[in-house]
């Protein structure tokens, strides 16, 4: 069995505690002990690194990962990638992510049906690099909803597939489940990219997504929305929906409701996609005028102010913007625990547990994921600096001084920093 012994290093774990100072030593794929200052960590035959005071975290993990969506300027283009090339730039996407110190997605949906599935079996079995992943269906739609580009003159394909009526959406969340998805996902509200569908629009009704919610209750698979209105929120929460995006028009009664249930669903706000929309999407054609008209302005103010109010409430606000569009490239996902500090007015602690020990539990895997804990899994980072001190710095792949998933160094440190076997 393979074994590294950190030493020397400020660790952060991500149990909520201030980092301290001591050695963690990993065995196989697992943290086998930690130990503070003081506290010598036998090696026996390890790989000894000694990080000169930098960091070891947790890996990051991404709650609302597009993988499959590559950095495209309008979101039908996606549907004109053939599904070969589709599937090895998904493939280069994962990459990235990792590259990014993200060694766990949680996917908020596929652009075509078998991308994630094929994705995730290919990183488990080792044939691609990439973090581990829960794979998402495509995003299911209603006629005029987000994600509907079809146009009666020509045929048009996009990131979802379109349903209509509580049978239709049954029909395909069973035949995503017999492909192996993790998560079935529904486009509950509209958005403020879709002129037939704005944001506070509720476009599902209750039979569809009722549909939807047993298909993955009698199958034991998860089920993640779009809902950005009030009322999708709520129709989310009645029939058992695991995780909600948005949620940034809510009303007094959407905010009870959701902190009545707040040790069950999770909520990522993508707040970083309205950001960039609003302030540096022009280069592509929408101007910070245009942005405003589509109710972005208004909607990112909203949110801030919403996610702040759950935040107080002990509702998991997770991490997670929407990257994959061409103003807000994957692989630069790390940027939202910045606008958690800096919009929501998260502590640095905080907005990096959103980024880790939270993204243990939206993946599954809170007892084992997301925290520097003797039997957690080895996925780590050491960091150059002290994030809590610039949440920015996860943000510079040069200050990812090494990656570690799984037991194994994606990334490896440098020379000046590793020990010899002892």
């Amino acid at each position: 069995m393979s074994a590294t012994l950190f030493r020397n290093v400020s660790i952060l774990d991500c149990t909520g505690v201030p980092a301290f100072a001591g050695s963690v030593l990993v065995e196989g794929n697992t943290i086998a002990a930690v130990g503070r200052a003081g506290v010598l960590l036998a090696a026996g035959n390890a790989r000894v690194v000694d990080g000169q005071g930098a960091t070891l975290m947790p890996g990051l993990i991404e709650a609302h990962s597009h993988l499959s969506f590559t950095d495209v300027a309008q979101s039908v283009d996606l549907g004109f990638i053939p599904p070969e090339e589709h599937t090895l730039r998904t493939a280069q996407n994962a990459r990235r992510m990792l590259d990014a110190g993200f060694t766990s997605c949680f996917s908020a949906a596929a652009a075509k049906p078998r991308l994630d599935i094929v994705l995730r079996n290919a990183i488990d079995s080792g044939d691609f690099p990439g973090p581990r992943t829960l794979a998402a269906s495509p995003e299911m739609t209603v006629s005029a909803g987000l994600g509907d580009v079809r146009l009666y003159h020509m045929y048009r394909e996009n990131f979802a597939v379109v349903c209509n009526g509580a049978e239709e959406f049954r029909r395909f969340s069973r035949e995503m489940v017999r492909e192996g998805v993790d998560t079935l996902k529904i486009n509950v509200s509209g958005d403020a990219g879709t002129p037939a569908s704005p944001a506070d629009t509720t476009v599902m009704n209750d039979a569809e997504v009722a549909a939807v919610c047993d298909v993955a209750r009698a199958h034991g698979k998860r089920i993640a929305a779009h809902a950005r209105s009030a009322e999708s929120v709520r129709m989310c929460l009645r029939h058992g929906v695991d995780v909600i995006y948005h949620a940034t028009l809510l009303d007094d009664d959407a905010r009870d409701q959701l902190e009545a249930q707040r040790e069950r669903i999770f909520v990522a706000p993508v707040l970083g996609n309205l950001y960039t929309t609003l302030n540096e999407a022009a280069p592509w054609g929408i101007t910070r005028e245009i942005a405003e008209r589509r109710g972005v302005a208004q909607e990112l103010e909203c949110g801030i102010e919403n996610m702040k109010a759950l935040h107080r409430r002990g509702v998991r606000v997770l991490i997670g913007g929407d990257y994959g569009f061409a103003w807000n490239p994957v692989g630069t996902d790390a940027r939202d625990i910045g606008h958690f500090v800096d919009m929501l007015e998260f502590s640095p602690m905080d907005a990096i547990m959103a980024a880790t020990r939270l993204g243990g539990e939206i993946m599954g895997m809170g007892d084992r994921l997301g925290q520097v804990r003797p039997g957690y899994l080895a996925d780590l980072l050491l960091v150059d600096g002290d994030p809590l001190e610039d949440v920015g710095i996860l943000q510079q792949r040069d200050r990812l001084v090494a990656i570690m998933k799984d037991g194994v160094f994606w990334k490896s440190p440098g020379r000046g920093i590793v020990g010899a076997p002892e």
